[in-house]
């Protein structure tokens, strides 16, 4: 986890209590015994610990602190974030699906199975998926598809049709893909290489399937979480409410994961007051409308996908 915030979007917290509010379970700190730490694709490793505490009362869209430096190691100095991207809770192991890029990284993935790793969790406030929820649409860009898989097989585990939309820079850095289709989800794979990621080319792909979906999940783009609330502005079935859900996963550096330290407010510098923290509040938000972006919205179905090239040059939130 380690994205900025989102520019021009605005985000609330999940209520705390009602239908749509995430299950939080007290924390632990454990020593989680190692049991695996392979290779899934080019820079990317799945580590497996085994933690049957916090395998017990995961929820989608959670993570865990993980303490990287073994025991005597002065550094790193700081535990690394890192969204739950499996849970097994018969064999009470969480699966943490990293990509090498730093030193810190780069020392986690010499970790061995048997080794025992310092873990916190777990942490954050989920995803939810709304009552009677028939169909949802979920996109992961990059390391943000690690956040995302959880709910995926949470969605279908509830009978929910899952549509996943895979994105990165390469087909080489797609990550899900095989774990999302054995949860029974449809997945679109589409990269930046072949301009398949392209916004007006997704929002083309998505809006003439003519299909609608009860809520949209986004983490690691901002291009895509646009494109969401786009879709998302439409007359939600059996309802009368005028669009559907759309929530989002933030990545933030930490320093605790607990709310402590306050380094990773969810809003632009400079603001008059603290804005939401992207461990304790989130990491998972709602997009709230505002009546600009209504109009914008309303401006984009006017004239299709026109406007979704606006959003090819707005910044995204992780690679």
């Amino acid at each position: 986890m380690g994205a900025r915030p989102l520019p021009n979007v605005r985000l609330v917290k999940l209520p705390p209590a009602g239908p749509l509010a995430p299950h939080v379970a007290p924390p632990l700190l454990v020593e989680a015994p190692v049991v695996g730490n392979v290779p899934v694709a080019r820079d990317y490793l799945r580590l497996t610990l085994e933690a049957p505490g916090i395998a017990a009362s995961a929820a989608p869209g959670q993570f865990v602190m993980l303490t990287i430096a073994r025991e005597g190691e002065l550094a790193p100095v700081l535990p690394r974030p890192m969204a739950i991207y499996g849970i097994d809770r018969a064999a009470g192991t969480i699966d943490v699906v990293y990509r090498i890029v730093g030193a810190g990284t780069r020392r986690m993935a010499g970790w061995l199975p048997g080794e025992r790793m310092t873990t916190v969790g777990p942490l954050g406030r989920g995803f939810t998926i709304p009552r009677n929820a028939r169909s949802i649409l979920v996109f992961g860009r990059g390391i943000g598809s690690c956040s995302i898989t959880t709910l995926v097989r949470e969605a279908t585990g509830l009978g929910v049709e899952v549509t996943v939309v895979l994105s990165a820079r390469d087909r080489d850095a797609l990550i899900g893909a095989e774990t999302c289709c054995e949860a029974g989800a449809s997945v679109i794979e589409v990269v930046d290489s072949d301009g398949s990621s392209d916004p007006v080319r997704l929002a083309r792909l998505l809006g003439h399937a003519g299909h609608t979906h009860d809520a949209y999940y986004v983490c690691g783009s901002h291009r895509m979480l646009e494109l969401a609330a786009r879709l998302a502005h439409h007359p939600v079935r059996g309802s009368t409410a005028t669009h559907a859900e759309v929530q989002v996963s933030l990545e933030a550096h930490m320093a605790c994961g607990l709310g402590y330290c306050h380094g990773c407010a969810a809003g632009r510098p400079g603001l008059p007051a603290e804005t939401p923290l992207v461990c304790r509040d989130g990491p998972v938000f709602r997009w709230a409308r505002t009546e600009r972006q209504d109009a914008a919205l309303a401006d984009a179905l006017a004239v299709g996908s026109d406007v979704a090239a606006g959003a090819a040059s707005a910044p995204e939130t992780a690679p």
